[in-house]
């Protein structure tokens, strides 16, 4: 939220002023939101790390001996929690890890993951997740637990928080000014609203690169942008979606590949979405596939006998699959076994479905198979997250975190300071911008950014509207 004094009235009227007084708007709405993002977005850097602090009875095994059969740890997981169903178990990532069983429970209570001993069978513990300090972060970070109207207002936030970027650098633009002092290394000596105006513009110029980057990599999760925008845009240009799952002419089920996690963000960005492959049912289950809604929600013992655990993992072993993967379990009668990896490097993601009564691959791809949007999706999703060069990716990510953080903080000091009492301290208003370059600046907006676009029509149909209303309200004042 770069500034410059009134006095500089010889600017007033140009495009700088215009530019300033929507990075101020800009920076007023956005400001809160950043700032939960960047605090939020700081601790699930850490995730493993604090969950590793917080809960090392659960996340480590008292033996790193072999494991069980999967079934074993499965069973256990369901006899801790009568009426409760394990959906989905992780593999232990490592030796001395546990593994994880992500439980459904009946209808109104939240489901929980549990952790088990893979060398014993011993149920060790469990939690809600959203319950944790990571969980927590996670959601807040993605819909400020609001659901989809956070969603929408955490995109709308980072879209204008692009706009910040753009118009703060133009601010910054040195204009034939040689000295770098206050330009590039920031003047700490000084004091009042020049100190805070430099450390503001310095620090924002070297954080807007990172920042932009934490930004674009983390809209493809967004409903309106991700969802409505990009993924039209990827499949349609077929650079997205894995090739063979695009269109492999087989039976695909209605339920998402986001099914297989308990939330959106363990599941590849490129698979989200993408509908999970059918079970073929054996004749005695002919008649179900007209009814498939009903059909999902079968009871086990209501379906037709295929392929136990076990006999899957036996398969999954000879496609590659031996340790540290995801493996969701097959949801009523035309559920699948989906096994997937999400290594810290999108380069090792590979996930393969098994027929539930046959134990037949029906779909199989990796990275490999992704178009090119999705490969580099994927690998900005795994810098956003820290995860692709280790402790140097998120020391990096975090100390973006903290220049977001400092931004926020040195623009409110400098809005407050230079606040009138009982005012709102807005620059001052300017004549309105030419509809050529409105209409340009929305429209480019709305091809980018489908969300600010929308905003900025209506902020611009609004102070249009309380324009016309001063003017007429000084007009009808003049009259006799």
């Amino acid at each position: 939220m770069t500034v410059q004094d009134d006095s500089d009235t010889a600017l007033r009227g140009s495009l700088y002023a215009q530019v300033w007084r929507w990075h101020f708007y800009a920076g007023l709405f956005a400001a809160p939101f950043l700032l939960i993002l960047a605090i939020t977005g700081a601790i699930y850097l850490f995730n493993d790390e604090l969950n590793d602090l917080i809960y090392p009875e659960l996340r480590f095994a008292a033996s790193p001996a072999a494991s069980l059969p999967p079934s074993r740890l499965v069973a256990a997981g369901n006899a801790a929690f009568v009426g409760g169903e394990v959906t989905r178990i992780d593999l232990p990532t490592e030796p001395g890890r546990t593994a994880q069983l992500f439980v459904r429970l009946p209808v109104g209570q939240p489901a929980r993951r549990v952790f088990v001993d893979p060398a014993t069978a011993q149920v060790l513990g469990s939690y809600v997740y959203t319950d944790t300090l990571v969980g927590f972060a996670d959601v807040a970070h993605g819909s400020l637990l609001l659901g989809d109207v956070g969603d929408a207002i955490v995109e709308l936030a980072s879209c204008w928080a692009v706009v910040l970027i753009g118009t703060g650098l133009y601010l910054w633009w040195p204009r034939g000014r040689e000295r770098i002092d206050g330009v590039l290394v920031p003047r700490l000596r000084t004091t009042g609203r020049r100190f805070w105006r430099d450390l503001h513009k310095v620090s924002g110029l070297y954080a807007s690169a990172l920042i932009l980057f934490l930004l674009i990599t983390g809209l493809p999760w967004a409903t309106i942008w991700g969802d409505r925008f990009l993924r039209p845009i990827s499949d349609a240009l077929a650079i997205g979606y894995p090739r063979g799952d695009r269109h492999n002419g087989g039976a695909r089920s209605h339920l998402p590949a986001a099914t297989m996690g308990a939330v959106a963000g363990e599941v590849p960005w490129t698979l989200q979405k993408l509908p999970l492959p059918a079970s073929q049912a054996p004749h005695t289950a002919a008649g179900h596939e007209e009814h498939m809604a009903a059909a999902i929600e079968q009871p086990a013992e209501a379906l037709p006998p295929g392929i136990d655990l076990d006999t899957a993992v036996a398969i999954l072993a000879t496609h590659g699959f031996v340790e540290a993967y995801r493996l969701s379990l097959p949801q009523g009668l035309t559920g699948t076994y989906t096994a997937y990896t999400y290594p810290a490097q999108p380069e090792g993601q590979r996930n393969l479905h098994l027929d539930r009564y046959s134990g037949a691959v029906l779909a199989e791809a990796g990275f490999g198979d992704y178009g090119p949007l999705a490969r580099l999706i994927e690998w900005g999703v795994a810098i956003h997250l820290g995860n692709y060069f280790g402790l140097a990716n998120q020391l990096l990510m975090l100390l973006t975190c903290v220049f977001i953080v400092l931004l926020v903080a040195t623009g409110l000091v400098m809005w407050w300071r230079r606040r009138p009492a009982g005012g709102l301290g807005a620059p001052r208003a300017l004549a309105p911008l030419q509809l050529r370059n409105a209409a340009l600046i929305t429209l480019g907006l709305s091809l980018l950014f489908p969300l600010a676009g929308a905003s900025l029509l209506g902020v611009l149909l609004i102070d249009a509207l309380l324009r016309r209303i001063a003017a007429t309200t000084t007009i009808s004042e003049a009259l006799p």
